[in-house]
């Protein structure tokens, strides 16, 4: 990217290549004037500094910014210059996160700031400015994540510690750079100047000062100022709460909020779950090309935000208690929230691979998804992925760009049977990919990180070693559904029950009293929806859990009308059951 040019105060802006800096029009910053005002800022002044939350839209009117990293630090460096016309920020600025840059002005002249409550009900009024401004804030957030800004993760790439931060940051797509112990030249620079010995590690600096020692996800949230639940959510209410931020998850915040319901939605770990570590979905409606999980996710996520949708991570949730005809879900760090509605959408978790010495190597070298982070670990190295299905066809494909040879170990003797077409046929055709049928891990070698596997051929009986410096497991998913046992009617699995299959185990006097039957994706419990991967007999598809995301929302609406009506219909006795239906027990 383009560097200042400060001899004599000239500065040079730096090129829109990318589309993530565009130009205001002349109307365009008409109608923000109109929400906002107008500033002289003199030449060095600072407008918002890295670490430090961002209250205002900031538009450019004369004069010229510099955009740093680390200012005023040894790693300083310039992100980017703007000139009239443009405007500051990215998504951090929608998200209520803390700034990864620093913005100083380098030329004197004019600044037009527009608080953020405002600039987002001029966006929602206006879909062309909205759509400028989303666009290349998401644009500038790529950005930053490829130069490596923000905050730096040290630590070594034998310590699962480390891996849990980086997949943390990685997953919540927040501006990071790794530094690994093992083999960063500047590591050893770095654990002197901050006077931090090896066995504290991993840590975490922030603004070139700040030092966290191998902190909780939890902690390096608020140090980014992601919104999670604490003190401060109190005995708050929600018309909604959304349990999972996956596809299905989202898709209720989108539509909720849309619809005026105030929605609050939770996840544990991150926003998009599985969907976020697919690196091309190409079978999702719309995108002929396809597009990556991320991506798809971050949309989501800035959609969920624009309709006013609050989402909270990480937030895990333990405890889901009926009261006066609502629910209080309480979190693992004590905080409750209580909601009219409840709508679980909390997917599921890989399958662990049960095979001797595995659990040692899990999260160094043995992974439960493909993303950057981890193929990033095992450039021009063979490694192997074990599953049939299309998770593990999509993570083959995708770490083909990336090792210098990929064993895909299938259980059954089809890869057709799991798998879709499509996928079937590009795994096949890709020059690194090696496809072994009826094959099962029965040993890993190595000490400190994978060297090679012990396979054997389950018709034959056949054992063979293969050099692998990774492990990607897709053998299967549970559902996050440990919490709810004896609060829902569950599957043999562990899938919640709903609709139909959830009448037949319901308590018949409890809904008699209703006058109704459990809704399509209603549990045991009415008011509480499931829908996704979470559900039993749903379809394990992106598109289907966005499906019933939107769907789910629809009979919100519907619960919230029966009670409304219920209520309105209550005399001396209680509520009256409907026609044709018996009277409560008493």
């Amino acid at each position: 990217m383009s560097t200042a040019e400060q001899g004599h105060g000239a500065v040079s802006e730096t090129p829109d290549r990318y589309g993530a800096f565009p130009r205001l029009t002349p109307e365009q910053l008409a109608d923000l004037s109109a929400q906002g005002e107008r500033r002289r800022i003199t030449e060095g002044e600072v407008l918002y500094r890295e670490g430090e939350p961002v209250r205002e839209f900031l538009a450019i009117l004369s004069g010229a910014v510099e955009i740093l990293h680390d200012h005023g630090g040894p790693d300083e460096r310039t992100v980017a210059v703007h000139g009239p016309g443009r405007f500051l920020g990215e998504l951090g600025l929608l998200e209520g996160q803390a700034a990864f840059d620093t913005a100083v002005m380098r030329r004197t002249g004019e600044i037009l700031a527009v608080p953020v409550e405002r600039q987002r009900t001029l966006v929602d009024r206006d879909p062309v400015l909205g759509d400028l401004i989303l666009r290349a804030y998401l644009s500038r957030r790529y950005l930053l994540i490829g130069l490596g800004a923000g905050f730096r993760i040290l630590g070594s790439c034998y310590s699962p510690d480390t891996l849990r931060l980086r997949e943390f940051a990685a997953r919540n797509r927040l501006p990071h750079r790794w530094v690994d112990l093992e083999k960063d030249k500047g590591a050893e620079a770095l654990l002197r100047r901050f006077a931090i010995p090896p066995e504290e590690t991993p840590v975490v600096l922030w603004r070139g000062d700040r030092v966290l020692r191998n902190p909780s996800n939890a902690e390096l949230a608020r140090l980014i100022g992601l919104p999670a639940p604490g003190p401060s959510s109190g005995s708050g209410r929600c018309d909604v709460m959304v349990v999972g931020a996956g596809p299905a998850g989202l898709a209720a915040s989108v539509y909720g909020a849309s619809d005026g319901l105030t929605t609050v939605t939770v996840d544990a770990v991150a926003s998009g779950g599985q969907a976020a570590t697919s690196s091309r979905i190409e079978n999702y409606l719309g995108f002929p090309s396809g597009i990556s999980g991320g991506e798809l996710v971050e949309r989501a996520v800035l959609q969920a935000h624009k309709f006013g949708a609050r989402l909270m991570v990480p937030a895990e949730v333990n405890g889901l208690t009926p009261e006066e005809d609502e629910y209080v879900i309480t979190f693992t760090d004590g905080s409750r929230l209580r909601a009219g509605a409840v709508v679980l959408a909390s997917g599921v978790r890989y399958r662990r691979l049960e095979v001797p010495g595995i659990d040692r190597l899990e999260g160094v070298s043995v992974y439960y998804a493909a993303t950057v982070q981890e193929a990033s670990l095992c450039q021009a190295d063979p490694v192997a992925v074990v599953g049939g299905g299309n998770s593990a066809g999509q993570a083959a494909l995708f770490l083909g760009h990336h090792a210098s040879r990929v064993h895909l170990l299938v259980r059954g003797d089809d890869l057709n049977a799991d798998m879709s077409r499509y996928l079937v046929d590009q795994v096949e055709q890709h020059p690194k990919i090696e496809v072994l049928l009826h094959t099962e891990v029965r040993e890993v070698g190595g000490r400190e990180k994978l060297e090679s596997l012990t396979v054997e051929d389950n018709a034959s009986g056949e054992r063979r070693e293969l050099p692998a410096a990774a492990l990607f497991v897709f053998i299967g998913a549970k559902p996050r559904t440990e919490w709810l046992s004896g609060v829902l009617a569950l599957d043999e699995k562990g899938f919640v029950l709903t609709g139909a299959n959830a009448q037949a185990v319901a308590d018949a006097h409890h809904w008699a009293a209703l006058g109704r039957d459990p809704m399509l994706l209603e549990t045991t419990l009415p008011g509480i929806f499931a829908a996704g991967d979470v559900r039993s007999g749903s379809v394990k598809r992106v598109a289907s859990a966005t499906g019933e995301g939107a769907m789910v929302i629809r009979l919100v609406h519907e619960h919230r009308e029966r009670a409304g009506n219920l209520v309105r219909s209550a005399g001396p006795e209680g509520p009256r059951p409907a026609a044709g239906q018996p009277a409560p027990q008493r």
